[in-house]
């Protein structure tokens, strides 16, 4: 099994990190998109989520946003999401800048910064990569081109591992039941 929760990792490697700083566990995360709606990690339970925290100010987190489109809609209809954390600026702002790349992920408003500290961004873009557990696994410091081929791969790698451990926590609750684990990269 450890061995199989690892194998992202070598896939990824030059591109994050591993990530094991939130020693209390994942930060909440809990903000309003520009329609006013609120969105919470719990809400994507079950999905791998990658948190992009950003600005419009910032040159790398632009060059950074149409990558992250082409990777929403290469992961159309998988069990992923993308939830972009603009930090500090107003929704006007944030609006605008969502039409003029015609972005079409989730934008949440972080306008007193206080989740970005929570998540100990230092600075932009920072993004993280939450399994579908809720737990942060890697990390990315700067910009990535997220829709490269290996990027892709290792997603749907961690995609993979989270059904794994959720067919097994459901297992241990069904009484006679037994799992059989194979390595995701075999199908």
């Amino acid at each position: 099994m450890l061995l199989l929760l690892q194998l992202p990792a070598t896939v990824i490697a030059g591109n994050l990190q591993q990530y094991q700083d939130f020693l209390d566990g994942t930060p909440a995360l809990a903000l309003e998109d520009l329609g006013r709606e609120v969105h919470t990690l719990q809400d994507y339970r079950g999905k791998v989520v990658l948190v992009n925290f950003w600005t419009s100010w910032c040159a790398p987190c632009i060059v950074e946003m149409p990558s992250l489109e082409r990777l929403q809609k290469a992961m159309t209809g998988k069990p992923f999401a993308i939830l972009a954390v603009n930090v500090g600026e107003t929704q006007g702002k944030v609006w605008n800048f969502a039409s003029k790349f015609k972005l079409t992920f989730p934008l949440l408003l972080d306008n007193d910064g206080q989740t970005a500290s929570d998540w100990q961004v230092d600075f932009y873009p920072t993004s993280y990569l939450v399994d579908g557990q809720g737990g942060v696994r890697y990390v990315a410091y700067g910009p990535r081109n997220w829709d490269t081929p290996e990027m892709i791969q290792a997603i749907e790698a961690m995609i993979d591992t989270s059904r794994i451990i959720d067919k097994q926590a459901k297992s241990q609750t069904e009484p006679g039941s037994v799992l059989l684990l194979r390595n995701p990269q075999e199908h």
